[in-house]
């Protein structure tokens, strides 16, 4: 296959979770891939690696020169995201993606709305809930400004909680399978709230399939991926069976963790997040259903299949 049929792509953050398997899809579905960050910790096999620093905008102004696309999958540490320090990065961005009118695709996330908001549609109103959503809602306007005045195309695809085959630090093991090598998981809502989650695998294919349409849409776009909307019971039960060794459910110890919050930065911004437990937030999208097509996204039994396995190693060193 010619590499280049499809264009050049660079994803900034490539050691990410989402950056990883951005790259990973965009070089799958035959675009020329370019991976920018401080080291190459995981390779992707296909991707060329960018040695840089997403602190220097001219670091990230000569990793995006040459691409068509640039997915922006960079982040800080979950406790960093304040004075001003989400805001500084996006405008590094910005500034080195310049008036050049490539297009650049964005991961959101359900932050920017209140627990009160059931449906999550694109056109709902957006406010946020916490400090940490309003930094959210404050750098997409960042980057929906200088797409509005021409300076690139600029596409958010919000989705769940990320999950996917071999990553760490996230809900899905930071919370639900904290104790797995205690053969236990945890169930993180009461019964019949229901959460957004995505597979990474699919999020990255979804990503690819916009930029491939990117010309057909607008200069600001703000699309919703559903992912698999499902309880914490539905949850777990999938975890139960796909775990190789017997999981006992049991409830996620909040006070626990709220405690642990009092001398743990991380771990006190989680517990401001409760809200996401408490509340079903569905993220919907017709029109980007559309985009996708019928039965695009990996059945939930087989995404949790495909990720579970890969805790019982540690599991067994645990025990």
């Amino acid at each position: 296959m010619n590499t280049a049929a499809k264009g050049k792509v660079t994803v900034l953050g490539i050691n990410g979770h989402f950056g990883n398997f951005a790259a990973q899809a965009f070089a799958a579905a035959g675009w020329e891939v370019s991976g920018f960050g401080r080291t190459n910790r995981h390779p992707v096999p296909g991707v060329k690696f960018l040695a840089g620093d997403a602190d220097n905008v001219e670091d990230i102004r000569k990793a995006v020169a040459d691409a068509d696309v640039v997915v922006n999958a960079l982040n800080l540490p979950y406790d960093k995201w304040d004075n001003g320090r989400m805001e500084a990065q996006a405008g590094r961005v910005i500034e080195a993606m310049g008036h050049t009118g490539k297009t650049m695709l964005y991961p959101g996330n359900v932050y920017n709305y209140a627990a009160t908001q059931r449906h999550l549609t694109p056109d709902a109103p957006q406010t946020p809930q916490t400090p940490r959503g309003a930094i959210r809602v404050r750098t997409e306007a960042l980057f929906n400004a200088a797409a509005a005045r021409g300076d690139f195309q600029f596409i958010i695809i919000r989705a769940g909680d990320f999950f996917g085959p071999g990553t760490s630090m996230d809900w899905f093991d930071q919370a639900i399978l904290r104790e797995v090598g205690k053969g236990k998981v945890a169930e993180m809502s009461a019964p019949g709230i229901a959460h957004s989650w995505a597979y990474l695998p699919d999020v990255g294919r979804a990503f690819e399939k916009l930029a491939w349409h990117r010309k057909e849409l607008g200069q600001v776009e703000n699309f919703h991926f559903a992912g698999h909307f499902v309880t914490s019971q539905q949850m777990t039960a999938a975890i139960q069976a796909a775990a190789p060794a017997p999981l006992k459910v049991v409830p996620t110890p909040w006070t626990m963790i709220s405690l642990m919050g009092l001398f743990m930065p991380v771990m006190r911004e989680v517990v401001k997040m409760r809200y996401l437990w408490q509340n079903t937030m569905e993220l919907q999208d017709p029109r980007l259903d559309a985009i996708l097509g019928p039965d695009f996204g990996t059945p939930f039994g087989e995404a949790i299949k495909a990720v579970v396995p890969g805790f019982f190693p540690a599991m067994k060193q645990a025990a």
